[in-house]
């Protein structure tokens, strides 16, 4: 009897749930779905190379609604919310009255924003509850900062809504980034089922990038450069501090640049590095890489003995001197000293295009640095065997070839490095990019470029070109230190036409203490108003950022007599 009664009782349940009411509990059954929240990752800092934060994460809120307590008030609670967080209105209203639907998920969870700063988010909240708005809520979600603002804000990049949009954040995301986790339960109905599905993935917080930044020397740079582009009402610039000896890239300044707390704010033009995306001719600098290859070939030496006259005619055009003259008798380091472009000419004759192109490609001319930066230009450098010898004779001396800033930093690094050229690097250790190349101090190569001996005697020469009575960039002294260092002014070229729309690039580069580099600077400002050159505009900055560098380091003077090398005979 009591087997059959249990019986009986089973089946008019299983009728019940088959026959007589099977799409009620169909319905209740659908209602149950899987919510899910995420339970966001830290993202890694990006450090100097004292471990001091240029980008960090620090406290913020994500903004959550529920629909079950916000659907009533949803076009209230929209207007303040799209006002205070400025959210897009129609789609926070959408997630206001969200209903769910058979089956559907996140129910009652409902992100409104992500990485509000702390205080703004809870705020906001308290202020809700005062006007008695329910149903929003708050839960952890860092937010990027960067602490020193435009300080290195060209090579960081920035952070989008929930994406990085540029520079070191995009390009190493996949290391910055970490793996967010996830935490689901069943619900239903509105509420959690207890006994329901549940799980828990916790967040894998992202790794920090180091690099060889130094944010002290990186402000004063930028504050030089900044100076120089108003003083002299320029378009932009560039400056770079480069540790002679390792390659690391201690400054990368750009200006115009931006505070990528508030990317928004400023020009798309502005956002990335022109340091490494801008290609420009570099003008006379370039004649140091030709004197050193000639040297290192046994064409010429500093006393080798020039006649330069008032104007050289080559095939398709007349070659001139920055300043007027007649016939002058120069040395190579009077070539240098004087920055004579007849002077280079007329020594590189010597060299066929191919043997002056095999030189420039060795010193890193025509290949992208690598350093992690995107968007990297790698300049133009014609092969030896397209190469016309009218081209060759303005590439001696820095024009119908373009580079980027940190291109010619490394080269001419090349001579402050006795002739062998280190890899640049901005990345301590060593860092995988986006495009799976792996970058970094760990992976830097050297090559010998010219003997050190060629290295030295250029050492000489480039010496002479700040020198009071002979060289013509003397506001580029340090003192109490040997500088060695060249001069450059290069006209400038409309990417539209292709041809020169009649401004100027200027630059300095050098390094001290001449005769035992510690650091190597390099300063180029486009487009100055005035009449200005290399001299007078980039070397008074190169000054300045070379002091600076010199005395945060601590470098003593060498306490040696400069060069004397003889510029006339």
């Amino acid at each position: 009897m009591v087997i059959a009664i249990v019986l009986s009782v089973f089946a008019a349940r299983l009728v019940q749930l088959q026959g007589i009411d099977p799409n009620a509990y169909a319905q209740m059954a659908a209602e149950e779905a899987l919510d899910e929240v995420v339970l966001p990752a830290e993202r890694g800092a990006i450090l100097d190379r004292n471990d001091v934060p240029l980008a960090d994460s620090v406290a913020g809120k994500m903004v959550i609604a529920d629909p079950q307590m916000t659907r009533d008030k949803a076009n209230e609670l929209a207007k303040i919310l799209s006002t205070e967080l400025g959210v897009d209105y129609f789609r926070t209203l959408e997630k206001l009255r969200f209903d769910g639907g058979e089956g559907a998920a996140g129910g009652r969870f409902q992100y409104i924003a992500r990485r509000v700063p702390s205080t703004q988010a809870t705020d906001l909240v308290e202020h809700l509850r005062e006007l008695k708005f329910e149903g929003i809520t708050t839960q952890d979600d860092p937010v990027r900062d960067y602490p020193a603002g435009e300080v290195a804000a060209n090579v960081l990049g920035f952070m989008g809504t929930d994406e990085p949009l540029g520079g070191f954040e995009r390009t190493f995301d996949a290391q910055l980034g970490g793996k967010d986790g996830h935490a689901s339960y069943t619900e239903g109905r509105g509420y959690r089922v207890p006994l329901g599905e549940s799980s828990t993935v916790k967040p894998v917080d992202g790794a920090p990038l180091r690099t060889t930044l130094d944010r002290d020397l990186q402000w004063f740079t930028q504050k030089v450069l900044d100076e120089t582009l108003d003083q002299y009402h320029a378009e932009s610039g560039a400056a770079t501090v480069m540790d002679s000896r390792t390659g690391e890239i201690l400054a990368l300044a750009d200006a115009p640049t931006y505070d990528p707390n508030h990317p928004l704010d400023y020009s798309k033009e502005d956002l990335g590095s022109r340091a490494l995306s801008e290609p420009y001719e570099p003008g006379s600098v370039e004649k140091v890489l030709t004197v050193s290859s000639l040297i290192d070939a046994g064409k010429v030496t500093p006393r080798t003995k020039i006649r330069v006259p008032p104007s050289l005619d080559r095939q398709d055009r007349s070659i001139g001197d920055w300043w007027d003259h007649g016939d002058i008798r120069l040395t190579l380091a009077g070539v240098i000293a004087k920055s004579s472009n007849i002077g280079t000419v007329l020594a590189t004759d010597q060299f066929t295009p191919p043997e002056l192109t095999a030189y420039l490609k060795k010193f890193g001319l025509g290949e992208k640095t690598d350093v992690g930066v995107r968007g990297e230009t790698r300049g133009i450098l014609t092969p030896g065997e397209e190469m016309t010898s009218q081209t060759k004779d303005r590439v001696a001396f820095g024009q119908s070839l373009s580079v980027n800033a940190v291109q010619m930093t490394a080269a001419v690094n090349t001579i402050a490095n006795g002739g062998v050229r280190i890899d640049p690097s901005l990345i301590r250790g060593s860092a995988v990019t986006d495009d799976g190349v792996r970058v970094g101090t760990d992976t830097v190569t050297e090559r010998r470029v010219v003997s050190q001996k060629a290295a030295h005697q250029t050492m000489m020469m480039m010496e002479r070109v700040v020198d009071d009575e002979v060289g013509v960039a003397p506001q580029a002294q340090v003192p109490g230190y040997r500088v060695a260092g060249k001069t450059g002014t290069a006209q400038r070229v409309d990417a539209t036409c292709g041809c020169y729309d009649g401004s100027t690039s200027v630059s300095f580069a050098g390094f001290a203490p001449a005769d035992d580099p510690r650091f190597t600077v390099y300063v180029v400002v486009h487009a100055p108003a005035g009449d200005g050159g290399g001299g007078s505009i980039g070397g008074p900055a190169f000054s300045r950022i070379m002091g600076y560098a010199l005395s945060r380091y601590r470098v003593p003077p060498t306490g040696t007599r400069p060069s004397r090398l003889p510029v006339e005979w």
